[in-house]
């Protein structure tokens, strides 16, 4: 009990921490526009397809014509990702922080990647194929999921220097007289401060240059990103990961507190590149990313719950259990398990938190290697993670209906997973019972 009262509180304060806690925010700010971009992709390459279903109906020039609607909405959403999510942190940092005028840190954080970004940019001559260098424009590159990493760490750092340096008295200018506009005086507070951290960062970016030969972007993909990326979301680091979270669920502190923090970062990051090499006709580059957790990890909610509830029903005689369950069906479709964790209940119950934590893991490793293998699509769509199972494998995968018949044969194996446990925790609760009443 002391080490999980140990394993608690730390787990708390990774929770609490200001940062942490912001870019989970954020990433939950954001959400609603990884869902869009990726329903738009869906559309692009099942509906309004050349040669699709509609084909019969509307001419290939009409229906590519349409799809520049979702190109557009993709464009400004998985393509200016790193911009958006820069401007995302720094609000929520000054909310959890409590600076009362978010709006400047936004802006200076959206600044400031720019700032990061490359002056030329190499682009590929459509017409002879060639490779040119260009002065002046800003590059999808820098923009997109290759630069969401900067994105995160110039949302972070540039708005908590900005606080420090805004909280000085000594920075403020301030002026006075009653018919100044509150905007107008709030402009001259932050003005030293936001030049200072301009500049601060120009210079950074400058020295980086200089010294190394390459753009900010480039340095922090290549000697931070990439590097984090390849251990968070390998397998054995992904489970690891997920192991852990689910863990510290099954004693009351939510997944998200871990998995938030630590793998949707790169998780969103493979999500946009495969939904963009799918939106591109392009080979999917990964297999671990944010909606194959979603579709095969979280069916019915975290520890693969849909499960439980299905073994409850089969092969309980239980009452409790089985009220518990009626309650819990309705949010469970929906992938909310909080009503059976909490309720039959799986937390502090060392029984039920052993197939609760290795249930995902079983899920995940087969779909991972039927992935691999080439049963199923690779996940390229972000969908609503409230998608019902058996639907989602389907969306998910861009329309591979044996995705879905993984899934439900995923949810069998599971089903058997949790059945001894179940029995055992009834077992368990039943002589607890004759016990107290003895």
């Amino acid at each position: 009990m002391k080490l999980l009262d140990q394993a608690v509180n730390v787990a708390q304060r990774i929770g609490g921490q200001v940062h942490l806690r912001s870019l989970r925010d954020a990433f939950a700010t954001l959400m609603p526009f990884f869902v869009l971009a990726g329903l738009m992709v869906l559309l692009n390459n099942t509906l309004i397809k050349p040669e699709g279903i509609l084909s019969g109906f509307i001419s290939n020039a009409t229906l590519t014509h349409w799809q520049q609607v979702g190109n557009s909405i993709v464009n400004g959403s998985l393509n200016f990702i790193s911009v958006l999510i820069a401007g995302a942190i720094a609000y929520h940092l000054c909310q959890n922080k409590g600076y009362a005028d978010p709006i400047a840190p936004v802006l200076l954080s959206i600044a400031t990647v720019v700032i990061f970004m490359p002056e030329s940019i190499h682009l590929t001559d459509v017409l002879t194929q060639k490779s040119v260098t260009v002065t002046g424009g800003i590059s999808f590159a820098s923009t997109g999921s290759a630069g969401m990493f900067v994105g995160i760490l110039t949302g972070l750092v540039v708005t908590s220097l900005f606080i420090r340096l805004a909280n000085a008295k000594r920075l403020q200018v301030n002026i006075s007289g009653g018919a100044i506009p509150p905007a107008v005086v709030r402009s001259f507070n932050t003005l030293i401060p936001i030049m200072l951290t301009m500049i601060v960062f120009a210079l950074f970016s400058f020295a980086v240059q200089s010294l190394s030969g390459m753009d900010v972007n480039t340095l922090i993909a290549t000697l931070i990103q990439q590097p984090l990326k390849s251990v968070t979301t390998s397998l054995p680091g992904f489970l690891l990961i997920t192991t852990v979270a689910n863990l510290f669920f099954s004693v009351g502190i939510h997944q998200g507190v871990i998995s938030g923090a630590l793998l949707d970062p790169f998780l969103l990051n493979n999500m946009q590149e495969n939904t963009l090499a799918f939106a591109q006709h392009q080979d999917i580059p990964n297999i671990i990313c944010m909606a194959f957790k979603d579709t095969f990890g979280v069916m019915g909610g975290s520890g693969n719950t849909i499960a439980l509830l299905i073994a409850i029903y089969l092969f309980s005689r239980k009452a409790d259990y089985r009220d518990i369950a009626k309650l819990s069906t309705a949010p469970c479709l929906f992938n909310i398990s909080e009503p059976i964790i909490f309720g039959l209940p799986i937390v502090f119950n060392p029984v039920l938190i052993i197939p609760f934590v290795l249930a995902p893991v079983i899920s995940l490793t087969t779909a991972y290697y039927a992935t691999a293998w080439g049963w199923i699509n690779h996940v390229t769509v972000q969908i609503p993670w409230t998608t019902p199972p058996i639907i989602s494998g389907f969306l998910a995968t861009g329309g591979d209906w044996r995705a879905s018949v993984l899934q439900a044969l995923l949810i069998a194996i599971t089903v058997c997973f949790y059945l001894p446990f179940l029995k055992f925790a009834e077992r368990v609760a039943m002589a607890q019972a004759a016990s107290s009443q003895g």
